[in-house]
């Protein structure tokens, strides 16, 4: 039988360690100077009698990260909505494959969206190239995340790979708990949202051979979240700009955690998800096909629900409109939208050095929010 032990290295806490991974956090300097920042009106002490006291990773959630997540909603956007939760069993569990925009807030979102429609939250992989300091390895899995290891030589891959797999599989079928994990590694760049094979390659090592009942078991659902603007933007396009100056460009853990508060703090304007529906019938015309072509036959159908279900907002219809030279959106926002989305883009240029090349951000954006509006159209043409 399996048990957590076989995942200690790549699990999330369970309620009995919570106690003591919270006396090793009030030993950090760093993160005490966090709790500084995240709750200034709080002294110290209040707040780490108050940690000591939870006695479950639900309370955990409901007390302390809940509230937080829900003040950076009423400050920094104009309103977070969902559909789709409530067609989905409360009493099931599921792995969320979603389009991948901001490096904590997805899976946040995502997770109070669940508790408000009485679902429990999911699980959340991340990379552990973002886990900069012992103390926010050990603050994530406090907050229900699993480790995603990256950059390890093939052999150690492989192996790495299959333990991931298997914890997915055995959360899933065995605990009843949800995952959230993204269509690819990292953040879509350019709006353009692809499910990586690589993703789905892992998922199926720990499947048996039979390729439909695999995937069935394991529920994938895609969600489309869209932010009517993303506060990573510009630097996400200055990011391509140095990686088109040399292709050898990699970030830095500064530049993931300037990625990380820029996300947090930016505004983001209006923000939606939309939850699909279970991928289930669907696997069975995969079949007969042969296993590349039965992993990218998978991918195609989450792509199709993310790409048909994103929500476009004003902004993306005048970026389509600028990038194609034409005015085929036009009935699609008003003098006003055009206004406040240039606005909104100059601003954010002019936060990047002077030296940067202005028409290349300024075109690679317009790609960024114009590329979720030829998805959508070239999936509704397929209909």
């Amino acid at each position: 039988m399996v048990t957590d032990q076989k995942f200690d290295s790549i699990r999330p806490y369970r309620d009995h360690e919570m106690k003591e991974v919270f006396e090793q956090l009030m030993k950090e300097e760093s993160f005490k100077r966090l709790l500084l920042y995240l709750f200034p009106q709080i002294p110290i002490d209040s707040f780490t009698n108050k940690l000591l006291s939870l006695k479950t990773i639900k309370e955990f959630q409901i007390e302390i990260i809940y509230p937080f997540i829900k003040d950076i909603i009423k400050k920094t956007t104009h309103g977070l909505s969902c559909e789709g939760l409530d067609k989905l069993d409360p009493s099931k569990s599921y792995i969320f494959i979603s389009n991948h925009r901001d490096i904590v807030l997805d899976s946040a979102f995502l997770n109070i969206l669940l508790h408000d429609h009485s679902h429990d939250t999911c699980e959340i992989a991340i990379g552990d190239n973002l886990l900069i300091y012992p103390w926010i390895t050990k603050l994530v899995k406090l907050n229900k995340s699993f480790i995603v290891k990256r950059n390890l030589p093939a052999r150690q891959m492989l192996m790495s790979s299959k333990l991931l797999s298997e914890y997915i599989r055995y959360d899933i079928t065995e605990r009843n708990s949800s995952i959230w994990i993204a269509q690819r590694e990292g953040r879509s760049k350019d709006g353009d949202d692809r499910t990586q094979s690589s993703l789905l390659k892992m998922l199926d090592l720990s499947g048996n051979r039979n390729f439909e009942e695999s995937f069935k078991e394991l529920q994938i659902v895609p969600i489309a979240i869209s932010y009517e603007y993303d506060p990573c933007d510009y630097l996400k396009a200055h990011e391509a700009l140095l990686k088109k100056e040399n292709p050898d460009y990699k970030k830095t853990q500064e530049d993931d955690l300037k990625h990380m508060g820029a996300g947090i703090k930016g505004r983001k304007g209006r923000v939606h998800f939309k939850v699909g529906t279970p991928i289930k019938n669907e696997l069975k015309p995969l079949a007969a096909l042969d296993k590349n072509e039965q992993i990218s036959g998978l991918a195609e159908l989450i792509d199709e629900q993310i790409h048909n279900n994103y929500k476009l907002w004003p902004g993306n219809f005048i970026a389509a409109d600028i990038i194609n030279a034409n005015n085929n959106f036009k009935n699609k926002y008003t003098k006003e939208d055009v206004v406040t989305f240039h606005e909104y883009i100059d601003e954010h240029i002019s936060r990047l050095d002077k030296s940067a090349d202005a028409v290349f951000i300024k075109n690679t954006l317009m790609e960024m929010y114009a590329n979720p509006v030829k998805n959508f159209y070239k999936e509704l043409s397929r209909i």
